[in-house]
């Protein structure tokens, strides 16, 4: 059986080269003298779930993952191995996204997957999901990074999100089945992220954030780093600042970042690229002037009805009305607390 031999490899490999891919010590000890019942067990999961295991001497090892330093030993796979070598991109950001980054990772995904380039994040709640969706949605190729054995899914209310990954891209993990989710796991699967990627977009980011870290790992293997700026005023702006201090290129539409990574990929044109994803929605057609000053005056950043009422000195009756007909023009949205957001 393939999967059987795979598995073998794998824990030969461990035995031979552990000191390669620095494996913690109670790893090395169990590759030295392996479970035999625990193998069993994994091998009984692969085959029922048509699995795959990649052992890192394998052709089908993705190249870019190969180079990096403490690389996994081999890669639990589920959906379509060959993905894992196609060109990629890591999209990570906060899991409390504000509704405007939410939306900008999943336009920005669809078009960087238009485009051919297979987005790569780690299934996470927030700019994870957004970025994965956003990838299906444009019927392109996704990657999830998982911090836990294959036969988990985390968070459970992603197992939907995860079945569609599984069937247009792949869910990979280094963690063998019955591995549970346990908190340092994510933090090491994000060298997996940015190593299996030509480079790692931020989009949200807390100062403390684990995105960060992501980011950290692209700097380390020599790949691309690229955050998308925000308000001052928005805490989770302030990673991505941070970053933007510290080299990574600051990114104002798609186009920023195929501009800089196309040349190392074989992928489509920017002229063939859908333009509609590449930026925020544009106005469709000329505003009344009443309508422009409202618009104005509600700028980049949420505000209330009484705020614009400050800014503006419209009655409020004419505010809400306003508003009403540009939320129904596609200009704004609603946001969290009674406020109004630009789309």
């Amino acid at each position: 059986m393939a999967a059987t031999g795979s598995l073998e490899n794998a824990a030969s490999i461990g035995r031979h080269v552990v000191p390669g891919v620095s494996l913690p010590p109670a790893a090395q000890a169990f590759l030295a003298s392996p479970d035999e019942a625990a193998i069993d067990a994994d091998l009984r999961w692969v085959e029922a779930e048509q699995a795959r295991i990649i052992p890192c001497t394998s052709p089908e090892f993705p190249a870019l993952l190969a180079k990096i330093s403490r690389g996994p030993p081999a890669l639990y796979v589920l959906g379509d191995p060959a993905v894992l070598s196609s060109p990629q991109l890591a999209m990570v950001g906060s899991r409390s996204p504000t509704a405007s980054g939410r939306d900008t990772a999943r336009d920005f995904a669809a078009f960087f997957a238009r485009a051919g380039l297979t987005i790569t994040s780690g299934l996470a709640l927030g700019i994870d999901a957004a970025s994965h969706e956003g990838a299906l949605q444009a019927n392109g190729l996704t990657v999830a990074v998982c911090g836990c054995g294959l036969d988990t899914v985390y968070p459970r209310q992603h197992a939907a999100l995860a079945a569609r990954i599984r069937d247009r891209g792949a869910l990979v993990s280094e963690f063998p089945p019955g591995t549970k989710p346990l908190p340092p796991h994510f933090p090491q699967r994000n060298r997996i992220i940015s190593g299996l990627s030509f480079g790692t977009l931020v989009v949200e980011a807390a100062r403390t954030s684990g995105s960060l870290l992501t980011a950290q790992h692209a700097l380390e293997q020599g790949r691309e780093v690229f955050a998308i700026p925000g308000s001052i005023h928005n805490p989770l702006s302030r990673g991505c600042h941070k970053l933007i201090r510290e080299g990574a290129k600051l990114v104002e539409s798609a186009e920023d970042v195929l501009s800089e990574i196309q040349n190392f990929l074989s992928i489509q044109p920017l002229a063939t690229a859908p333009a509609d994803a590449a930026a925020p929605v544009a106005d469709g057609g000329r505003l009344d002037k009443d309508y422009e000053i409202l618009l104005d005056a509600l700028g980049f950043e949420p505000a209330s009805i009484d705020v614009l009422v400050a800014r503006t000195g419209f009655p409020s009756e004419s505010v809400a009305s306003m508003l009403l007909i540009l939320e129904l023009q596609g200009h704004i949205r609603p946001h969290a607390g009674g406020r109004y957001v630009r789309k």
